[in-house]
């Protein structure tokens, strides 16, 4: 494996490291969104009795007389500071492949580059080229795919929890208007 990586050439180490933070920031996002799920997977009476934590500034902003308008503000805040993150997936995402096209066009500059200075050009000669465009392609892709998928399902939990967030919100808003 360690030979395969050294074969592809020095954008692999790009490519490693973005894997890297890719896999940190689906482990860190799933777990914090499968805790807000777990604290909002409960009736909205309990939910309100016993309020998580992602809750906390829109009670205060409902008990200081914010209006609609108001708290929408600030559960918008909310949404975006969980989601926080969720970008660089997508940036992931988009760069490896990238990266990997690169290694793809060095590698055949590279061949290349032998051709054009040997008068007689065997298979083997080519083969450092062809190995680096190849396996960089393939880290690129390898590592594009999942993390193009983890951030499609993180998106969505996310936009599960802010749908949450404003069904209980806007209970609570409702309670509180008409005094109860």
């Amino acid at each position: 494996m360690t030979e395969l990586f050294l074969k592809g050439g020095f954008l692999m180490y790009p490519i490693l490291l973005l894997s890297v933070v890719a896999v940190a920031i689906i482990i860190q996002k799933a777990i914090q969104y499968r805790m807000i799920l777990n604290g909002l997977d409960r009736p909205v009476n309990d939910i309100l009795e016993n309020p998580p934590e992602i809750f906390k500034s829109l009670i205060t902003a409902i008990e200081d007389g914010c209006d609609e308008e108001e708290l929408a503000v600030v559960g918008t805040r909310q949404v975006r500071n969980m989601e926080k993150g969720l970008s660089w997936l997508g940036v992931i995402a988009m760069i490896t492949p990238l990266l990997g096209l690169t290694g793809t066009v060095l590698g055949m500059i590279r061949a290349f580059m032998v051709i054009s200075v040997s008068s007689s050009v065997n298979p083997s000669m080519l083969a450092g080229g062809i190995w680096e465009a190849l396996i960089t392609t393939a880290a690129g892709l390898l590592v594009a795919i999942p993390v193009h998928i983890g951030h499609h399902w993180l998106e969505k939990q996310a936009d599960e929890i802010a749908f949450l967030l404003k069904e209980v919100t806007l209970v609570l808003y409702k309670r509180c208007k008409d005094g109860i």
